[in-house]
């Protein structure tokens, strides 16, 4: 299989909510998109992926190794499917380097540290993980006005937070709990309530409420984004954004729920999302 062929698959098998909107690029960028995607799934698969019987050391030198993978891949000589296909659409768009390798950075934070204690330590960890990979797409999607970069910033932020707010209870069965520690206290929610399942609470609904307020507040401030990206790119960023604004609102709905089994779109969200995104409609 070649690097393009085998990217494309991985995207679509992946990334369900994101490959909603990769389809919807011109042919060179979707190309690009999916190179870029599996370039960031690496560092993530290396630390989420490994069993706990793998030493957190050996889990460093696999960052280490993707690390000068990347950078071979930006001196013209990459070493996989995934950086052959980043080395292929190189040329055409400016992914920057750095991006790449501040993911690297980011996913590495989580062998380092298991708890936030407030939502700045949260939003620099959001900013490694999650804004590096808006700057990465809007290195393929086009930029028309400087303003795009803060824009981005707040739908990375969203889409990130939208993925803290479901993914609560997967996160701790690896032992993570991102939701800042002085929030938990402030609502009453003890980290025991959490390992023991207890989330048919009050407090615990009350909590999510305002996580979930939060992302849905970078959600609107990410609105203007679009406008600010080359015509063709336009579609898809709506409706990437407009599926995730969906999950959260799953989330929302019924926290308890989402903690318990993961909250994904039933086909006819998914739908209404693309629809929504090919109509121009705003993420909120």
């Amino acid at each position: 299989m070649s690097g393009r062929a085998h990217v494309r698959r991985l995207a679509h098998r992946r990334g369900a909510n994101f490959s909603l909107g990769f389809r919807l690029l011109p042919a060179a960028k979707r190309r690009a998109v999916y190179a870029a995607y599996a370039a960031c799934r690496i560092p993530d698969d290396i630390v989420d992926e490994a069993g706990p019987e793998v030493a957190a050391t050996e889990l460093e030198r696999r960052l280490d190794a993707w690390r000068e993978e990347v950078e071979r891949t930006y001196a013209g000589a990459p070493g996989t499917a995934e950086t052959a296909a980043l080395a292929e659409v190189l040329p055409e768009f400016p992914i920057p380097k750095g991006a790449l390798l501040g993911l690297v950075e980011g996913c590495r934070m989580d062998l380092e540290r298991r708890r936030y204690r407030t939502f700045a330590d949260l939003e620099r960890y959001c900013e490694l993980v999650a804004v590096t990979i808006s700057d990465i797409s809007l290195a393929i999607f086009g930029v028309l006005r400087a303003e795009a970069a803060a824009a981005g910033r707040h739908l990375a932020l969203a889409l990130q937070l939208t993925n803290i707010a479901r993914d609560v209870g997967e996160d701790l069965g690896r032992g993570r709990i991102y939701l800042p520690q002085d929030e938990l206290a402030r609502f009453g929610v003890a980290e025991r309530d959490l390992e023991a399942g207890r989330v048919d609470t009050p407090a615990y609904a009350a909590l999510m409420a305002f996580e979930c307020g939060r992302a849905r507040e970078h959600f609107r401030a990410a609105n203007p984004l679009p406008a600010m990206l080359e015509a063709g790119s336009r579609p898809a960023v709506r409706v990437m954004g407009g599926v995730y604004r969906r999950v959260l609102d799953r989330v929302a709905a019924d926290p308890a729920a989402a903690f318990r089994r993961r909250a994904e779109l039933p086909r006819w969200q998914r739908v209404t999302a693309i629809a929504g995104g090919l109509l121009a409609r705003p993420f909120v």
